[in-house]
């Protein structure tokens, strides 16, 4: 690889997590190393006469507590917490965005669900008292690219901006355009998405599609893979992190950081009537492609004890 491909690889430098599992990367680290479940049942609201009434909601989240006070009006409990993790995100790479110039930083977020929770409190305000009660920042606050501005407003990053509505495949998207930002030529990209559907608007929008489970047992509501499954619960939360060139990392003693965005490629299954093979292996080879490797390029052996569980742990993170 030449040298200046590699200064200008992406990797990433700081990770900030809001989840189901716990606030902060090493909460949530420490649920998946017990196998920790985020499933309960809901109560951002009496979900006693849905049929779904289990949900991945963020214990103990408070914005108050986590976002600027006047911002808190104004955007969604989903971008609150997307705040929040970008905040922890750029201490955890230990980033001043005061030193970057402002167009060298983008922000790439994504979303499926948008402000559901906002936008069914003004609603409401209007279907029951009329257009004056409804506020003004209902028509920025539901909106999927709400969380995107705000971060980019918040740490002055006018670099190239945008989001996905890609739903499940919406984060690895996200970090694929992080990636193509950053070898063209931006230093920093602030990346990730959080979702929060746990509202009566938002749940029910979902049960349209007739695959969410209704499953009251926490322990056996979701279990994709299982001849068991039931279909999918709702949840809220998510992760940000933060993508930049190698070069910039290494020009502040960032270190090597959590890991490299190496390729990325994006692909859709063809109808089954049609006689084009799945998509599948072409994205992983059109990935391979993206990042200058063959299959033949790697070998695989079985990992010796670690010394310690400790070292175990940043391995798995790394």
């Amino acid at each position: 690889m030449s040298t200046s491909r590699a200064a200008a690889d992406a990797v990433v430098t700081g990770i900030g997590v809001v989840a189901p599992t716990g606030i902060g990367v090493e909460a949530h680290w420490q649920a998946v190393l017990a196998g920790k479940s985020g499933i309960g049942r809901i109560t951002r609201f009496d979900p006693t006469s849905y049929p779904v009434r289990l949900a991945g909601q963020v214990p103990g989240f408070e914005a108050k507590e986590q976002v600027p006070n006047r911002l808190i009006p104004q955007t969604d409990h989903w971008t609150h917490m997307a705040l929040a993790a970008a905040e922890a995100a750029l201490a955890d790479a230990r980033v001043d965005p005061a030193g970057f110039g402002e167009y060298e930083m983008a922000v790439v977020t994504a979303g499926s669900s948008g402000g559901t929770e906002f936008g069914q409190r003004e609603m409401e305000r209007l279907y029951l008292n009329g257009p004056s009660w409804v506020s003004a920042y209902q028509s920025i606050a539901w909106f999927y690219a709400a969380t995107t501005g705000q971060v980019s407003i918040r740490h002055g990053m006018r670099g190239p901006c945008g989001v996905f509505c890609t739903e499940q495949a919406g984060g690895i998207d996200a970090f694929g355009q992080a990636r193509r930002l950053v070898r063209l030529g931006s230093r920093l990209v602030v990346s990730g998405g959080t979702d929060a559907p746990l509202c009566p608007y938002g749940l029910v929008a979902q049960l349209s599609n007739a695959k969410m489970s209704a499953v009251d047992d926490p322990d056996r509501a979701y279990l994709p893979f299982d001849a068991d499954a039931s279909g999918y619960i709702p949840g809220e939360g998510g992760a940000m992190m933060i993508v930049e060139s190698a070069g910039s990392a290494a020009g502040r003693g960032a270190g090597p950081g959590y890991g490299r965005i190496a390729g990325y490629a994006a692909g859709f299954d063809p109808p089954p009537w049609s006689a084009r093979p799945p998509a599948l292996r072409r994205t992983i080879e059109g990935a391979l492609r993206d990042a200058g490797l063959t299959p033949k390029a790697w070998t695989w052996s079985s990992p010796t004890r670690p010394a310690s569980p400790g070292s175990t742990r940043r391995r798995r993170r790394r």
